[in-house]
């Protein structure tokens, strides 16, 4: 599949959509998550600071009194970032007191400036303990008791868990993320070659009438290519009835003018020799003018024929046998490669051309003719969602051959180069003129084996771009 095929622009496309989807999702979901995570913790910290508030009292000696019971081992072992600290404020000259996590350490209390509170008196702010842990800290100012004496109350957690927490979640999201944007695609992928199924049946059924194996495009479609198969199919039969119409007319024309023609040419026998051979000499130039231009015609209207085609190796064959006959001293060597190639040249265009060329090689050899047919590249149409293959055909003797200089001449229309006999020359014209209208290519060269060898371009049965 290539940037042409419908295939893979719908794949890329699903691709780069799920893509883009999954990424998005993915930090949009982790985002929501670590607020989610970031909120829950600032409420663990607000419930630990009311748990450690409730567990607080002034004594008998004027000194807070109580011991916070908050469930978390963390509180009670060193250096983990888990704290809780009650400091007296203003004239009330208690001892403050701290979990034995934080030791004989503390932690900085920003101004109110920098952090003011909220309007639940609370504020909560980051820090860094004496170890190097990034807390988060809850704090809150309390009036102990009816004397106005006062206490700052503060608890810590490390954000650490936090973060563990949060990294843990989205390693774990990720991963069911490409697990189902992998399946996702496979999904995808399978749907879309599944959907366009029809589309490549259609493809290859027009393929088949390229090659002239069918005559129209067969088989169930759905609902949506349905209208597109039957305007294929009519327009199929309207070239079928151009082809028919346009052969039907050439051959009309043919028969409205030979006999005026032959009329022309019988009544020039009746004049003087010199008006006589004038009138004949335009008749038959008339004649051949009629003809080549009736052919090139014919030629037109089925280059133009979406079923024409002919099997190389069967025509070849028939033409070899008739040579062989023809001449049974000589050799004929035929190679056709690869087996099953076809051009796109109605059959008789195929014979009249390689039938001339292997009369005059056959002619002209000393020994035996050399026939070849090869698959080569040639020019492609731009823009044609068909790719156009060509065939390059040799034929090869090992005669006498020609200069370059009666090589010119022989290619010109109506010349004839063999003096021993009249009007059994070459004859190269036909051939250059048929391979013309098919856009392919002829040239005449002297051969390895010392004779001449005529190379011809045909085109081949077109194949679909994959």
């Amino acid at each position: 599949m290539g940037p042409r095929s419908l295939t893979a622009r719908v794949l890329l496309l699903a691709t780069a959509w799920s893509a883009l989807a999954l990424v998005v999702i993915s930090i949009v979901i982790s985002q929501l998550y670590r607020q989610s995570a970031e909120r829950a913790f600032t409420d663990l910290l607000r419930a630990q600071l009311y748990n450690v508030i409730n567990s607080i009292t002034i004594g008998s000696d004027n000194q807070l009194s109580g011991s916070p019971q908050l469930g978390d081992l963390r509180f009670s072992q060193p250096e983990t970032g888990w704290y809780w600290i009650i400091e007296p404020l203003g004239t009330f000259a208690a001892r403050p007191l701290s979990s034995s996590s934080l030791g004989t350490s503390n932690i900085s209390v920003p101004s109110i400036l920098a952090v003011p509170f909220n309007n639940r008196y609370e504020r909560f702010y980051p820090a860094t303990d004496a170890f190097g842990n990034h807390v988060l800290v809850a704090e809150t100012e309390v009036v102990l008791d009816g004397e106005g004496r006062a206490a700052r109350f503060r608890v810590s957690g490390n954000l650490a868990v936090v973060e563990e927490d949060i990294q843990a979640f989205t390693r774990s999201l990720y991963i069911a993320l490409a697990v189902f944007g992998l399946g996702s695609l496979v999904v995808n992928g399978l749907a879309i070659l599944y959907g366009l199924l029809p589309l490549d049946g259609a493809r290859r059924t027009l393929e088949r009438v390229r090659r002239g194996e069918a005559e129209r495009l067969e088989g169930e479609f759905p609902r949506e290519i349905m209208p597109l198969a039957n305007d294929i199919n009519a327009l199929i039969e309207s070239n079928r009835r151009l082809v028919e119409r346009a052969r039907m007319q050439v051959g009309n024309l043919a028969h409205s003018l030979k006999t005026p023609i032959a009329v022309l040419l019988n009544e020039a026998r009746l004049l003087d020799k010199p008006q006589s051979e004038l009138v004949r000499s335009q008749a038959e130039a008339m004649q051949a003018q009629v003809q080549s231009y009736l052919s090139r015609a014919r030629i037109a209207a089925q280059r133009e024929s979406l079923l024409a085609r002919t099997d190389i190796e069967p025509a070849l064959e028939r033409l070899v046998r008739v040579m062989r006959r023809l001449n049974p001293d000589k050799e004929f060597h035929l190679s056709v490669s690869p087996p099953g190639a076809a051009l796109a040249m109605e059959q008789q265009d195929v014979e009249e051309t390689i039938g001339n060329l292997l009369e005059n090689a056959a002619r002209f050899c000393e020994t035996g003719v050399w026939i070849t047919a090869t698959p080569a590249s040639g020019p492609q149409q731009d823009g044609d969602a068909l790719r156009r293959t060509w065939v390059e055909m040799t034929v090869e003797d090992d005669g006498p051959g020609l200069e370059p200089d009666q090589i010119r001449e022989a290619m010109k229309r109506g010349t004839r180069l063999d003096e021993s006999k009249p009007g059994a020359g070459l004859g190269l014209s036909i051939v250059r003129e048929i391979t013309s209208e098919y856009q392919g290519m002829f040239e005449l060269t002297r051969g390895p084996r010392g004779g001449l060898m005529a190379r011809l371009l045909l085109p081949g049965v077109t194949k679909s771009v994959a």
